[in-house]
């Protein structure tokens, strides 16, 4: 009797950590949720976004306390992978950062310092792509381009 109930109660046991396992290891490579904050870091705000056809958008964020700009680039499906990149860069200086690669939920982040300048930034998921130039600046008309391949 007492062999059975130590049998059962393992049983039970391992039943409920390869279930909890599941579920946790589900939630985590699929990332729901996720915000630029989440992939930039708590001191970066939005200053800008543009949608990614009905794939994802991509998001521009800066810190006012360091001068650094940050894309992200975020699924609206994540979970399953695709090609993903996102990009910036700061056409009167050198400065420009990529991510890309085949991911899961986002592409970022990507960092460049910006205070006082323009910046070129952008995205894509998949099939679709999303540049925007001249872009959080006051002296010049901002551009946007979508392309679909």
């Amino acid at each position: 009797m007492r062999i059975s109930r130590k049998i059962a109660a393992a049983g039970a046991l391992t039943a409920l950590v390869v279930g909890a396992t599941a579920a946790f290891s589900t939630t985590a490579s699929a990332a729901p949720n996720v915000t630029p904050q989440d992939v930039c870091g708590s001191g970066y705000k939005t200053v800008n976004s543009e949608p990614i056809s009905s794939l994802g958008t991509v998001y521009l964020t800066y810190n006012s306390s360091n001068g650094q700009n940050c894309v992200a680039t975020i699924s609206n499906s994540p979970g399953t992978v695709k090609y993903m990149a996102t990009h910036i860069e700061v056409p009167d200086t050198t400065e420009r950062a990529v991510d890309a690669g085949f991911f899961r939920s986002y592409a970022g982040p990507a960092y460049v310092f910006g205070r006082g300048h323009c910046v070129n930034w952008g995205g894509t998921i998949d099939w679709a792509h999303v540049r925007v130039d001249n872009s959080n600046c006051a002296a010049l008309k901002e551009h946007r381009v979508t392309e679909i391949r």
